[in-house]
C-alpha cells in the first residue's frame, strides 16, 4: 500500500512533519553520543590515537559491511516495526554506556562494542528511512521532501557537537550519553506515530523461502540495470574516495602547511555549514528547472573540480581559496546529494528500495575510511600536497564518469514516476 501525497502542502502532511522532527532529533542524539563516547573513551580509559582511530572506524564500518543485509531486512520485515526496533536498540545500547559510566565499570572492549553496534543501527535506520520517504509522501514530492530532510538533518548536525560539548563541560560524559540515549529513545517515540500502513507489504517479488543471497542478488540486479544508478553509485564511490583522502589531511595541511590560525579555520568550517543551508535551498529549484540527472551530473563535476581548490592555496591566497573550496563543495555536494537520492528511490521497484539504498549506501560509505586511510599512509611518504592534487583528480574523473555516452537521452524528472498528472525532496552528501 502506498501512502500518496495530495496536493496540500508539505508543511501540513503530518506523517512528513514527523520525520522532519525525527531526523532533527536523531541528528542531535547522534553528534552528541559520539562526541561523548570519544570524550568518555579519553578521559575514563586514556585513549590515544589509535584507539580514538578504531572507534571512528567501528562507527562506519559496520554500516557499510551491513547495509546491503539491511536492505534486504528493510524490504523483509513491517518496516514502521523495524525502524522503531532499530531506535529503541540504540537508545539501550547508548545507555548501557552511560550506566557503565555512572558506577565505575567502562571498558575498552563495551566502548568497541557500543561503536560497532551503533553505527550499525544508524545505518540500518537510514536504509529504512529511505525505503519508506517514497511511500510516505508519494514520488511527486520526493525532491522537496529529501531536501527539506537534509536540512533537518544540517541542523541537528551544526547544533549537536555544541550540545554535546556543552553537556559533557558542564555535567561529564556520561550525563551527556544518558542524553544521547534520550533523544535516541524521542526518535523512536516520532517513528512509531508514523502510519500503521508503513508495516503493510507492497508487491512484493520475493517467493517463500527465497534466500537472502537470492534476494540480495535482486537488488544489485536493479542497480546494475539502472544505467543512471549505476553511474551514481560508481562514481560516488569515487568521489567519496578522492575527498575522504582530502578530508584526513585537510586540517594538517591547512595549519601546518599553510599555516593558517585557528580562528581562520573555523569560519572556514562555517563556510561548510551556510554552502550546505544554500544547497538545501537551491536543490529542487535546479532539480525542476534542469531536470534531475542533468543537476545530478552538473553538480557531481563541480563537487570534484572543488576539491582541487585545496592543493591550490599552497600557491598563495590560502585563506580565500579554502573558503571557495567549502562553499563550491558544500553548496553543490548537497545538491548533487539530494538530486541521486530522489533519483533512487524514482527509478527502484517499491518492493526493493531497501535493498538498492543499501547497496548503494554500502558503496559510498566504505571508500570514505579507505580514501582516508590511503591518503594519510601516503602522504606520510609523499606529502600532502601531491596527495591532495591526486585526490581531486580522482574526485574529478569518477564524477566526470557519467557524462560518458550513453544508449538513451532521457533522464529522470522530479515527475517521472507520478501515477497522476505533473505537480510541482539522507545517508549523505559525498564528504
Amino acid at each position: 500500500m502506498t501512502l500518496l501525497l495530495d496536493d496540500r502542502s508539505l508543511r501540513r502532511h503530518r506523517p512528513f512533519i514527523l520525520l522532519c522532527v525525527e531526523q532533527a532529533v536523531g541528528s542531535v542524539g547522534r553528534q552528541v553520543t559520539g562526541l561523548a563516547l570519544m570524550l568518555l573513551a579519553v578521559i575514563e580509559l586514556d585513549a590515544g590515537p589509535l584507539g580514538a582511530a578504531v572507534i571512528m572506524a567501528l562507527t562506519y564500518l559496520p554500516g557499510a559491511l551491513l547495509s546491503p543485509f539491511a536492505g534486504v531486512l528493510v524490504d523483509r520485515v513491517p518496516l514502521r516495526r523495524l525502524l522503531v526496533s532499530a531506535t529503541s536498540a540504540q537508545a539501550l545500547v547508548v545507555g548501557s554506556v552511560a550506566f557503565a559510566a555512572a558506577v565505575g565499570r567502562v571498558t575498552w572492549p563495551q566502548i568497541y562494542l557500543v561503536a560497532g553496534v551503533s553505527g550499525a543501527l544508524t545505518f540500518t535506520l537510514s536504509v529504512g528511512l529511505q525505503a519508506a520517504l517514497p511511500r510516505v509522501v508519494g514520488p511527486e514530492r520526493l525532491l522537496g521532501a529529501n531536501s527539506v530532510l537534509t536540512g533537518a538533518r544540517t541542523a541537528g548536525q551544526i547544533g549537536g557537537p555544541a550540545l554535546g560539548g556543552v553537556l559533557v563541560g558542564f555535567v561529564g560524559a556520561a550525563p551527556a550519553l544518558e542524553a544521547g540515549s534520550a533523544a535516541y529513545a524521542v526518535e523512536a517515540l516520532l517513528l512509531f506515530a508514523l502510519p500503521v500502513a508503513l508495516d503493510t507489504p507492497v508487491g512484493r517479488r520475493d517467493t517463500p523461502g527465497e534466500s537472502p543471497t537470492a534476494a540480495l542478488r535482486a537488488g544489485l540486479a536493479v542497480v546494475r540495470g539502472e544505467w543512471q544508478l549505476w553511474r551514481m553509485v560508481l562514481a560516488g564511490a569515487g568521489l567519496n574516495l578522492g575527498s575522504g583522502a582530502a578530508a584526513a589531511l585537510f586540517v594538517l595541511y591547512a595549519t601546518r602547511d599553510l599555516g593558517l590560525p585557528a580562528w581562520q579555520l573555523g569560519i572556514v568550517f562555517a563556510m561548510m555549514s551556510a554552502a550546505t543551508v544554500i544547497g538545501i535551498l537551491l536543490a529542487g529549484r535546479l532539480g525542476r528547472t534542469m531536470g534531475l540527472w542533468r543537476a545530478t551530473r552538473v553538480c557531481g563535476l563541480l563537487t570534484g573540480a572543488s576539491v582541487f581548490l585545496i592543493p591550490a592555496a599552497s600557491w598563495g591566497a590560502a585563506f580565500p581559496l579554502l573558503l571557495a573550496y567549502q562553499l563550491l563543495y558544500g553548496l553543490s555536494g548537497t545538491v548533487w546529494a539530494i538530486s541521486m537520492t530522489t533519483t533512487q528511490q524514482l527509478v527502484t521497484p517499491a518492493d526493493l528500495q531497501g535493498r538498492v539504498a543499501g547497496f548503494t549506501q554500502a558503496a559510498l560509505l566504505v571508500t570514505v575510511p579507505v580514501g582516508a586511510l590511503g591518503g594519510g599512509a601516503v602522504a606520510a611518504w609523499l606529502g600532502n600536497v601531491p596527495v591532495l592534487v591526486a585526490s581531486a583528480a580522482v574526485a574529478l574523473a569518477s564524477a566526470a564518469t557519467m557524462w560518458a555516452p550513453s544508449g538513451t537521452r532521457e533522464g529522470v524528472s522530479p515527475s517521472a514516476a507520478e501515477p497522476s498528472p505533473p505537480s510541482p525532496h539522507a545517508p549523505s552528501a559525498p564528504k
